[in-house]
């Protein structure tokens, strides 16, 4: 009950307290949260970049409309998804399997299965699949930081475009699809900090049909 409490407590945080920062220990439980996450057929097709660089951050902030929340929070992170699930980025997802899980024949006939799976594929749709499993990790972010008291502001209203040129990742093969700021509100500056959650009643967002 006291995860729902602290889903309760949490908020799309606009207005942070720069004073207070996170620890280091903080921020590695909600990176391993990220880690932890599931994804379709357990490939992580995404990488999250801890943005800590103050001048990269104010350049962000611009291509993000200006939003307080880029440089004002204790932490920022990018999830950035693959360009294109392509056999290297693959390659690696089974290297690691078989490091821990053991070679085996089941897994080299899966993983040739999977990589003809996504080379059938044009580029842009493994990139939706990509970006869809980054949101899976953002909202495994969100709820550890809900139930480590951490503040989170969820944000898609940015150009990606200019993020990923801001910070190179097309030479990483990424493109940026949804950010994150982590940190503390600042109760006195946030005009939404008191207001009542709102949310969709239980009897209209759950259908059952039996």
């Amino acid at each position: 009950m006291s995860f729902l409490k602290n889903l309760n407590w949490r908020y799309a945080t606009k207005k942070y307290d720069t004073s207070k920062k996170l620890t280091q220990a903080e921020l590695d439980q909600v990176l391993e949260a990220i880690r932890m996450a599931p994804s379709s057929n357990g490939f992580q097709p995404y990488d999250v970049i801890v943005v800590k660089n103050v001048e990269l951050r104010e350049k962000l902030k611009a291509a993000a409309y200006n939003q307080a929340q880029v440089t004002e929070a204790s932490h920022f992170l990018v999830f950035a998804a693959w360009d294109n699930i392509a056999e290297n980025n693959l390659g690696k997802v089974f290297d690691v399997m078989a490091e821990v899980r053991g070679s085996n024949e089941a897994l080299t006939e899966r993983r040739k299965s999977a990589i003809a799976g996504f080379a059938a594929k044009s580029a842009e749709v493994n990139f939706q699949h990509a970006a869809q499993q980054a949101f899976i990790g953002l909202g495994f972010a969100l709820a550890a930081a809900a139930e480590l008291q951490i503040d989170a502001s969820p944000m898609g209203g940015f150009d990606p475009a200019k993020f990923d040129e801001i910070l190179g990742l097309k030479a990483r093969g990424l493109r940026s699809v949804v950010v994150l700021g982590l940190g503390h509100r600042n109760a006195s500056g946030d005009w939404l900090v008191n207001l009542k959650k709102v949310r969709r009643p239980k009897s209209e967002m759950i259908i059952e049909m039996n």
